[in-house]
């Protein structure tokens, strides 16, 4: 499968870009399948939110694993065992009996999903030059988006169509597919026969370390510096947000403007259509920058103040008085979200030497999973106070509220632990 010469790098990204896919199509099926298990098993929305809760905190432990483990074995082994073991979990949901058996099914899912983003980010990392490496993790971040896109449409069709065993069953084994391509064709640019000495010194130009050899980065020598705590606190206060999109919208869309989950879902299909143009453009805006003569720091972070605005209107969703009143705002606010991540993900290989972005990516993600365990105890114990006095929409608007806010105040604290985003020494 030889690339096009010069333009061997676009080709890892839309490797990335379908792994993403995959990961995030796993991801969404419990949710819009989440009316259907509801009425099987008996969960109430504490249940579920218990559910989400294993995914999330085996989702952490799992991160800081990866983004060690990826850093010392590399990119091409890693990813492809995260990838095997993620698409094994994904099937296995179809073999849960009880309650306990999908929370069993979802912490497996998650530690094995986390080596997705530290091997994607560090790819990105060994493959560009930092002036293209956010609309690189735009373009594959957006896959995320694909992926949530892909699901509404997909996973109906198969529960109506079969079962919603069926839907774990089929979802999980694409990733087997993409194994044998990423296999077959996937090295560093310094060893990849595709990749032409024009475009290796193209990827080369920041003149950053190409080795991976010498003494490996300690973990507690990361946690001393101000830049890592700048990207944990980013992560802190976004990934809880996305999570709530990701497992809660069908539900939203379902119990307070009674979408039948049963069908395509032509809402959920607009809200996740525009996060990927959001990932695209966000990755975009900061690169576009850049190139105009803007210092890194000052593109990624007056990019990711605009973003963190465009969330606020997201509060407003409790005057909607129809649904696609709430898609419009939950729209920008969830496109939003993907350009912040598209950025922030960049943040980690702009200040971190190549050896240890992996493991900054995995201690701040892992942050992410911590807020991703303790907003769905939080929305779990609302949503079950107003669901039993009939007034579950006062409890989003509850929600929704804290969503909006939640990104400039990890922007303000990034901005405190790291004004200017200096490059680390280590």
């Amino acid at each position: 499968m030889p690339a096009p010469k010069g333009n061997t790098r676009w080709v890892v990204v839309a490797l990335l870009f379908f792994a993403t896919t995959g990961n995030y199509l796993d991801r969404q099926v419990i949710g819009l399948l989440k009316p259907t298990l509801e009425k099987e098993f008996g969960w109430s929305e504490t249940d579920y939110s218990n559910i989400v809760m294993a995914f999330s905190a085996a989702y952490a432990i799992g991160l800081l694993g990866f983004g060690r483990w990826i850093d010392k074995i590399g990119t091409r082994l890693g990813y492809a065992l995260s990838v095997l073991f993620w698409s094994i979990a994904a099937m296995a949901h179809a073999l849960a009996k009880s309650t306990f058996g999908f929370g069993m099914a979802r912490a497996a899912l998650g530690v094995a999903e986390a080596g997705n983003f530290p091997a994607a980010i560090k790819t990105v990392a060994e493959w560009f030059p930092k002036k293209e490496r956010a609309l690189a993790t735009g373009i594959f971040n957006s896959g995320s988006n694909v992926g949530a896109v892909v699901a509404p449409i997909m996973v109906p069709a198969l529960l109506g169509a079969f079962g919603w065993q069926e839907a774990f069953l089929v979802t999980g084994a694409i990733g087997f597919i993409w194994l044998i391509f990423w296999w077959r064709w996937f090295d560093l640019p310094q060893k990849h026969s595709s990749v032409s000495k024009v475009e290796l010194a193209h990827i080369e130009s920041d003149g950053e370390e190409q080795e991976e050899s010498g003494e490996k980065v300690k973990w507690s020598s990361l946690f001393m510096k101000k830049q890592t705590w700048a990207f944990i606190f980013g992560k802190f206060f976004a990934d809880p947000i996305w999570y709530f999109f990701l497992f809660w919208l069908p539900s939203y869309f379902s119990s307070v403007f009674q979408l039948d989950l049963k069908k395509p879902s032509l809402p959920l299909v607009i809200v996740y259509t525009a996060t990927t143009i959001g990932s695209v453009m966000g990755g975009y805006l900061s690169s576009w920058l850049i190139r105009k003569g803007w210092p890194v720091f000052k593109a990624r972070k007056t990019s990711m103040l605009a973003f963190a605005i465009c969330v606020l209107p997201i509060i407003s969703a409790r005057y909607a008085t129809n649904v696609w009143q709430a898609v419009a705002l939950i729209s920008l606010a969830a496109a939003a979200h993907q350009a912040w991540s598209a950025n922030i993900f960049t943040t980690a290989s702009d200040m971190f030497p190549r050896k240890a972005v992996s493991s900054v990516v995995g201690i701040g993600s892992m942050a992410g999973s911590v807020g991703g365990i303790l907003f769905p105890l939080f929305i779990g114990w609302i949503l079950d106070q107003y669901k039993a006095i009939g007034n579950i929409s006062a409890g989003y608007n509850i929600i929704f509220l804290i969503c909006g806010t939640s990104y400039l105040v990890g922007w303000v604290l990034m901005h405190l632990c790291a004004p200017r985003m200096e490059r680390v020494e280590l």
